[in-house]
Parts: C-alpha cells; structure tokens; sequence
C-alpha cells in the first residue's frame, strides 16, 4: 500500500512539474513573438530609407526572413521541457554568461578612397569651366573641383556602406557588454548566451 501512494505522489509530481513547465514555455513564447515582431516593425522603418526601390525590396525580404526565423527560433525554444533536477547545492556564477537585452541594426558608413576624391573633382572642374569666362572660369572651375571631391568622397562612403548588427548582453554579474556583427548574427533579445573569445555564441 506504502508502495503505490509513494508511486501516486511520484506521478503526480511529474505531471505537476510538467505543466508548469509547460506554462512557462508558452510565457516564454510570447514575450519571444512579441519582441521578433518589434524589431520586424523598426526593420521595415530602416528599409524604408533605402535610395531605390530595388534596395527596398531586398531589405524586405531580408527584414521577413530574420522575422522568420525567429519565431522557428522561439519555437524551438518553447518545444524544451526539460527540467533542471534539484541540487542542494547552489550553483557557482558563470562570469562570461549572460541574456541579450538588446539587438540594434544600424548603417555603417563605408570608407572614402583617393579615387571618389579624385574622380568627383575632375567631374567639378569640367562643370565649374563651363560656368563665365577669363577669371571667373577659373575661380568655376576651382570651386566646381573642391566641390566635386567632396561630393565623390560621401557617395563613395554611401555605395560603400553596410549594416552593423549591435548586440548587447547583460551579465549574470549584473555587468554590460556590447559586440558588434557585420552579420545577422542570429540573436534576439531574451536569449541566453556566453562569451566565446572576442565575441559570443547562444547557451
């Protein structure tokens, strides 16, 4: 008799432990959802402020598809029942892990060559020498070159410019980090993760 209650209370501890488990992966769900749909909102702002419209598009292709992939992400995550067993032992504090509280995707100005510099000054100085005549043509012609190198040098940053991915962790120590991807780097925040060299992998 001893035996089957001990069994009964067993079962029932089981179910308990699942189902709130279970709770908590659907808690977890949402709040996941929740912030995959944020950041899919303030993508679509920042692809609305490519040049072209072709620019546009794949920024909304690409915008959906880490969308996508983060909610596989947080279903994946929902799917683990898995329970850590009890210790009477506390566990010691993993100095290099961590939770992503944040994931900012920014434009990176890309660097400027002698050759934007260049080529922008000569397209000035032919425009400035069609400008007046005699002494005026000169100082066109000088202006239109200063002119011109300084507009190749910043649209050769803009053709050169990329996304940067920033991701910010706060520590189990309470201490904050920032890393940065020139990648998605596949992280939202709420995940768990630990420092891996200069940079940081998910636990």
């Amino acid at each position: 008799m001893k035996k089957k209650l001990f069994l009964i209370s067993m079962m029932f501890v089981a179910t308990s432990s699942a189902w709130a488990q279970g709770s908590l992966n659907k808690q977890q769900y949402a709040e996941d959802s929740k912030r995959a749909a944020t950041r899919y909102a303030d993508d679509k702002k920042l692809c609305a402020d490519e040049t072209s419209s072709a620019s546009r598009m794949q920024c909304l292709r690409d915008a959906k598809t880490e969308y996508n992939n983060a909610l596989a992400t947080a279903k994946a995550n929902a799917t683990q029942t898995a329970v850590k067993p009890l210790s009477s032992k506390s566990e010691p504090m993993c100095a290099d892990c961590g939770k992503v509280i944040a994931v900012d995707v920014s434009d990176k100005e890309g660097d400027g060559s002698a050759l934007g510099v260049i080529a922008g000054g000569v397209a000035g100085a032919l425009l400035g020498n069609q400008v007046g005549g005699g002494t005026g043509r000169d100082l066109a012609t000088i202006a239109g070159a200063a002119g011109g190198a300084f507009a190749g040098h910043k649209i050769e940053q803009r053709v050169k410019s990329s996304k940067v991915w920033t991701v910010t962790v706060q520590y189990d120590n309470g201490s904050k980090n920032s890393f940065q991807f020139d990648h998605e780097p596949g992280l939202i925040s709420g995940d768990l993760v630990k420092n891996n060299g200069n940079t940081i992998v998910r636990r």
